[in-house]
């Protein structure tokens, strides 16, 4: 019989009965759960013959390149008229430290400053119609629909001159452009939230919703105690993308005479006559600002399901055997008819101490409640 359960065991994989309780094979294993595999599924690897020809076509196209950069830096260097472009003379005023100092930093200070305001008040925005749109109470929906919808098919730039006009002709001129560039963000990049918020509460698992009902919970607590704060941390990777959105709208200010970043580059180009320098230098800080807003939409995934996946424990299986105790304590259990009116969980019979009832230390636990009498001490 021990030969027996011997060979079943080791096609298993499990343990030996005979092996010592305390042994390290006994113990539980503590397991970190793999992320998902990132590769592609959607073609098979290419063969010899397609890396060749992506290669070939990389070089191709790594060539055309490097010819339309030469292309380009030659006219600015020799153009038809004025003077070379690519001369240090142009290119120190919008490099050196005073254009940084006097320019550079003021308009980034003012993009940073809008850019901060907008984005929590388009998230404040976002929360609250978006959860309006969720509610079954008919009017407060509709109103929310309707706002959110006009928000989104208005154009950001016509929201800051509207704005801009409304906010001077009530008193507000020394802000006003200030104003009218924070609301216009707000309007329209909340109404995106909103729609981030109704979508990610749309994409959850219905059984969400069902628990909580079931739980005893109203639809609006299941909404905003279950639902919404799942949605919200399902669309920050979308949240933080939009903020690059929210970043680069500022430079619309420019057009109501606001002073952000590309506002004070143009000043600085219109006074060295040298606008295509001073607006290189901003497209630079921009795209480092973007990039950065980007890479940080990129790992916050991973980086949430790094803290929100825990230890698995793998639970030890018995071995599986003819007149193994724990079969026989499972064929009781099921041979009982009696079962719990309230539909919860049935406890467990009080012979139930298999391999199922305990992940460690199983036939301690089965001889400590004298299931083998052949075995006086438990420990053995």
């Amino acid at each position: 019989m021990s030969a027996t359960t011997s060979a079943i065991s080791s096609l298993s994989g499990s343990p030996t009965p005979s092996s010592a309780p305390d042994s390290a094979e006994n113990q539980p294993k503590l397991t970190r759960r793999a992320p998902d595999d990132k590769r592609s599924v959607l073609f098979d690897e290419p063969g010899p013959k397609a890396r060749r020809k992506i290669a070939i076509a990389n070089t191709i196209g790594a060539i055309v390149f490097i010819v339309l950069i030469a292309l380009v830096l030659r006219r600015l260097a020799n153009p038809p008229q004025g003077q070379n472009q690519l001369s240090w003379s142009l290119w120190k005023p919008a490099l050196d430290w005073q254009a940084w100092q006097d320019f550079y930093l003021p308009g980034l200070l003012s993009t940073v400053k809008a850019t901060i305001l907008a984005v929590i008040g388009s998230v404040l925005f976002g929360i609250v119609f978006g959860i309006g749109r969720l509610l079954n109470f008919g009017p407060i929906r509709w109103l929310s629909s309707i706002i959110v919808e006009f928000c989104r098919a208005v154009p950001v730039l016509l929201f800051m001159i509207f704005l801009w006009q409304a906010f001077a002709a009530f008193g507000f001129a020394d802000n006003s452009a200030f104003l009218a560039v924070t609301w216009g963000l707000i309007l329209y990049n909340g109404s995106v939230v909103a729609e981030l918020v109704r979508s990610g509460v749309g994409n959850l698992p219905h059984g969400q919703r069902e628990a909580a009902l079931a739980l005893g919970m109203s639809p609006v607590r299941s909404l905003m105690s279950v639902e919404v704060p799942q949605a919200l941390i399902a669309m920050l990777p979308a949240l933080i993308t939009q903020l690059v959105v929210v970043l680069k709208d500022t430079a619309l200010g420019s057009i109501i005479t606001y002073t952000e970043l590309l506002q004070e580059s143009r000043r600085l180009g219109s006074s060295y006559f040298n606008m295509l320098q001073a607006l290189v230098v901003a497209a630079v800080i921009y795209f480092v600002l973007s990039y950065l807003l980007s890479r940080l939409a990129e790992g916050l995934p991973n980086r949430m399901q790094r803290r929100t996946a825990g230890f698995a424990v793998e639970p030890v299986q018995a071995p599986i055997a003819i007149l193994d105790p724990s079969n026989t304590s499972m064929i009781e259990r099921a041979e009982e008819r009696e079962l719990p009116l309230s539909g919860t969980e049935p406890d467990f019979h009080d012979h139930y101490h298999g391999s199922n009832a305990v992940s460690g230390h199983w036939r301690t636990s089965h001889q400590e409640h004298g299931h083998e009498p052949m075995r006086s001490d438990p420990k053995e």
